[in-house]
Formats: structure tokens, C-alpha cells, sequence
């Protein structure tokens, strides 16, 4: 698994939309990658709802969240309007399947999908925070927005 102080190499995923998204279009902001498994399930669903909940403290925490999964733009564009995520970038992991979340050590092969975590990224892209979480667990906002603040 991707450790901390780790610099991540530039992505380059297709977001909700079909845009292409590099790590690079956020040069001098913190990124949050909250990873989850699938798209169409409640877990994930409030996870990426959190994410959308918080867009504006995000910002002013010099901080964007992406949410990332094996599912296909087309699957996650469906859910997003779906589920009311309208700032929030969603991005697919979906071919090579589940290639970023491999690069990072969380893929899990048996699955077919990533595990559930977060990953906080600096303004340099290097890696400060890493948690996974159970499948079944709803990662905790607030954690993620306390470390912002204080880091």
C-alpha cells in the first residue's frame, strides 16, 4: 500500500462528464482521493455525499475531493445525477481496470474494485494521509476535514 511521503505520479481519468482529469489541474491545492468500491450502493453513497456536502469547506481548506471507483463514466455519471452530486468530480478507474488503485496498493483482486479509503494528497502531490476502511464502513468526514485543517 502507498505510504506516506510518497509522490504520486500524474493520473489521468475521465471524470463523470467524460473529461479527462490529471493530478496536475490541481497543482498547489490538497487533493483528498476517497476511493470506493462501487457505484449504486448506500455505503458509497453517503460516502460520496459527504464529499459533496463539504465542497465549500474543501475549498476553503485549499483542499478538492475526487471520487474514484472501477465503475464507467457512463455508470457513474447515471449515479451522480442520481444521487444529487453536482460539484463533486467523480472520476473512473474503470480501464485498465482499476489501474490507478492498483498503483496505490489498494486494489483488491479477489473483488474486482478498490478498497475503501482515503488518501490525502499535499500541494506537491505527495501522500499524507492514508486510511482504508472496512466495505461496510462510512469513512468519517469530519476526520478527513480536521486533518485538513491542522496539516
Amino acid at each position: 500500500m502507498i505510504k506516506l511521503g510518497s509522490k504520486i505520479r500524474d493520473f489521468n481519468l475521465k471524470d463523470q462528464n467524460g473529461r479527462e482529469v490529471r493530478l496536475s489541474d490541481f497543482k498547489g491545492k490538497r487533493v483528498i482521493l476517497s476511493f470506493h468500491p462501487l457505484a449504486w450502493t448506500p455505503v458509497c453513497r453517503d460516502q460520496m455525499r459527504d464529499l459533496e456536502k463539504n465542497y465549500e469547506k474543501f475549498e476553503e481548506l485549499n483542499a478538492v475531493a475526487l471520487g474514484i471507483s472501477v465503475d464507467s463514466t457512463f455508470c457513474k455519471h447515471a449515479w451522480a445525477d442520481a444521487i444529487g452530486i453536482d460539484k463533486t468530480i467523480l472520476l473512473s478507474d474503470f480501464w485498465p481496470h482499476g489501474e490507478f488503485a492498483r498503483q496505490l496498493g489498494i486494489f483488491n483482486e479477489e473483488k474486482g474494485f478498490s478498497e475503501r479509503a482515503n488518501i490525502i494528497l499535499d500541494e506537491e502531490g505527495r501522500v499524507i494521509f492514508v486510511k482504508l476502511y472496512e466495505i461496510s464502513q462510512l469513512p468519517d468526514i469530519n476526520e478527513v476535514i480536521e486533518f485538513l485543517k491542522n496539516h
